[in-house]
């Protein structure tokens, strides 16, 4: 027996592993893929300082120096005015659902009061419930409001333009006016727990079965596909709500979140949130092999999750590529629908449109699962 290195047989191996990883195209892919989708992600869709960020205008003054300001707002490309209001309550209610990300306030005789030397007050609402996605243009307005001073304060009105500025800039920040990273932080971190925990328990555990043998008994019996899903799934639901409830104590207690919307409106989400990600689980089980290529496929689609949900990085400041395939992750609707209630206040007419946008997700996602599954019977 040869006790030396031998050539022959290193290259034996070597080719055995290259034909391995050849039959495992899922593992291979993976490899392949996952770097070049974080390139693509973090390189094109990430955008730490979004702009285009939809506005409102409230206009009760509509001067020269008002459509200075508006015309310097909408050029700096941080605001894209989407319409105008005709009072606080319309521009406090499309703050609260998420339509517009700011609403600015023009006050009356906004230009006879520069002129006049009285430094009135125009204000900005902002939805500070993502602080990272106002930071920016609020910083932006001093710059706009120098422009639009130059612009319109000239000849017989320029010994108005002095220091300080004839007007003053209120930047509100509803939701959060401390500005806390926790606050917007916090709530979003519970869609991304239950989508690692929920997809990759059910999809490992489902495959696991079939590496022991369990599951070919189980398709040997009349169990329709739809029985053996919500039979496999159901379980792990009670395991979601023991997760959400230790989260929201520890929100509550540690860092201080508060909770001011309908626990209907939140329950709805919630449940239809676990389903989701469970029929997602349930739907990478028939596809995977082993229970190392399901933990691949389940950490496949956590990355979107994470990076287009709007979670970590402001929705409104990714392409609109990016925007698209974050629309048909479950988590960017349930991020959305758990702010609303944590922070604004919501009910479940508030949150009627990303009830509506899980409701479709988990359908079609439990119907490609059963489908698979009805493969996998043949």
């Amino acid at each position: 027996m040869s006790i030396g290195f031998s050539i022959s047989r290193f290259l034996a191996v070597l080719l055995k592993e290259f034909i391995q990883m050849r039959r495992d195209r899922v593992t291979f892919a993976m490899m392949i893929g996952l770097p070049i989708v974080q390139l693509m992600l973090f390189g094109f869709a990430i955008n730490a300082d979004p702009r285009h960020l939809p506005a409102l205008v409230e206009v009760n003054d509509d001067g020269p120096l008002t459509r200075a300001l508006l015309a310097g707002m909408n050029t700096s490309g941080y605001f894209d005015f989407i319409g105008q209001v005709r009072g606080p309550g319309e521009g406090e209610e499309a703050l609260r659902r998420g339509t517009a990300s700011f609403v600015v306030v023009i006050p009356d005789h906004f230009m006879r009061d520069v002129v006049r030397g009285l430094r009135p007050t125009l204000l900005v609402a902002a939805d500070a419930s993502d602080p990272s996605a106002v930071g920016g243009a609020a910083a932006a307005m001093s710059g706009i409001v120098a422009g639009a001073i130059a612009q319109t304060l000239t000849g017989p009105l320029a010994q108005v333009a002095g220091s300080p500025a004839p007007f003053g800039v209120t930047v509100h920040r509803a939701y959060n006016p401390e500005g806390r990273t926790s606050t917007n932080i916090v709530p979003g971190l519970l869609a991304i727990i239950l989508s690692m925990t929920m997809v990759m328990i059910t999809a490992v555990a489902i495959v696991k079965e079939r590496e022991r043998g369990t599951m070919e008994m189980l398709i040997s019996t009349p169990v329709r596909p739809a029985e053996v899903m919500l039979g496999k799934i159901l379980p792990y639901v009670l395991v979601g709500y023991v997760q959400t409830a230790v989260f929201m104590l520890a929100a509550f207690a540690v860092f201080g979140v508060p909770f001011t919307g309908t626990f209907a409106a939140f329950f709805y989400g919630f449940n239809l949130f676990i389903l989701g990600n469970l029929a997602l689980g349930f739907l990478i089980s028939t596809l995977a092999r082993n229970q190392m290529q399901a933990m691949q496929l389940s950490f496949f689609t956590i990355l979107p999750s994470v990076l287009l949900s709007g979670f970590m990085f402001p929705f409104a400041g990714m392409p609109g590529w990016a925007q698209a395939i974050g629309t048909s992750v479950p988590a960017t609707h349930f991020i959305r629908l758990i702010r609303k209630v944590m922070l604004k206040g919501a009910d479940s007419l508030d949150v009627g449109p990303e009830l509506l946008a899980l409701t479709v997700i988990v359908l079609v996602i439990s119907a490609i699962a059963m489908l698979r599954y009805r493969q996998t019977l043949d």
